[in-house]
């Protein structure tokens, strides 16, 4: 199973397909390139590994491929095997990772575990972002039960999971004419038309060529304490900004009058041009 789905993922650049040829790599498993490749968008991918016809994602494609995943209690009955492996997937969710199910030949034979640990510092930047009055949302095209476990260990309430690439950008749409102003940070293809929809599109230096040419900010490292401090540095620069503009119209009000003469007739008072450039 994970040789022929490694093998599948090499024409992939989505990070769960490094991460399972990762994963292949680390067993000592060398992947074959697969042939017919074609990825289908939020639902997974598919093609020819050798000579056996192979698709990887989630249950919408095993259903295109005619695998048998039908849930425990649909019509028709699926086999005892693939109901096993539906449990098994929603463990797999409660511990917050990310599912795929691999189907060969049109049979569901096995499902991967593809977990994406929180970095050190996430939780430390949600919480800043929230003191600063930020409404943090998580919008992910995974499964509800990983969504909430990993928004549980994060502290975020508001969370979109199953969201479709397509309806990224209607969940944007939908807050900016609610009046919001709209931040998205993504790493992904499929992110990328929300990144350039936003008004601040954030992108993670870690994640694919196109999410950062689509956004407005690049983080280098893709560590999102970056977006604390850029907030913080825009936030300065706008306070600069201002006092500057503040002090210019000040003088420029209260000087150019008296370089223009008004109080020559009064108290022969004219302002020195060497004052003027000081």
């Amino acid at each position: 199973v994970l040789r022929l789905s490694a093998g599948l993922e090499t024409g992939s650049e989505h990070p769960l397909a490094a991460a399972i040829i990762a994963g292949a790599r680390d067993r000592g498993i060398s992947p074959v390139a697969a042939s017919d490749f074609e990825s289908l968008t939020g639902a997974g991918v598919t093609g020819t590994v050798g000579s056996r016809q192979v698709a990887l994602g989630n249950l919408h494609l095993m259903e295109q491929a005619r695998a048998s995943v039908a849930a425990p209690g649909a019509a028709p009955a699926p086999d005892p095997s693939a109901i096993a492996l539906i449990r098994r997937a929603g463990d797999l969710r409660r511990e917050g990772q990310t599912v795929v199910f691999v189907a060969v030949d049109g049979r569901l034979c096995g499902l991967l575990g593809v977990s994406d640990p929180i970095k050190a510092t996430t939780p430390d930047a949600i919480r800043d972002l929230q003191r600063d009055g930020v409404r943090v949302m998580m919008v992910t095209g995974d499964s509800r039960a990983t969504a909430e476990e990993v928004a549980r260990r994060l502290g975020i309430d508001d969370v979109q999971a199953e969201v479709l690439p397509a309806r990224k950008v209607e969940v944007v749409r939908k807050l900016q004419e609610a009046g919001r102003i709209v931040a998205m940070a993504g790493d992904g293809i499929n992110d990328a038309p929300a990144l350039a929809r936003a008004d601040v599109g954030i992108a993670m230096g870690t994640g694919t060529d196109v999410a950062m040419e689509s956004a407005s900010i690049t983080l280098v490292k893709g560590d999102l304490r970056g977006i604390v401090r850029a907030r913080r540095l825009s936030r300065s620069t706008m306070r600069n900004i201002r006092q500057n503009l503040f002090f210019a119209f000040i003088y420029n009000a209260l000087c150019v009058p008296v370089a223009a003469g008004v109080l020559y007739p009064v108290l022969g008072l004219l302002l020195s041009p060497m004052i003027a450039s000081a």
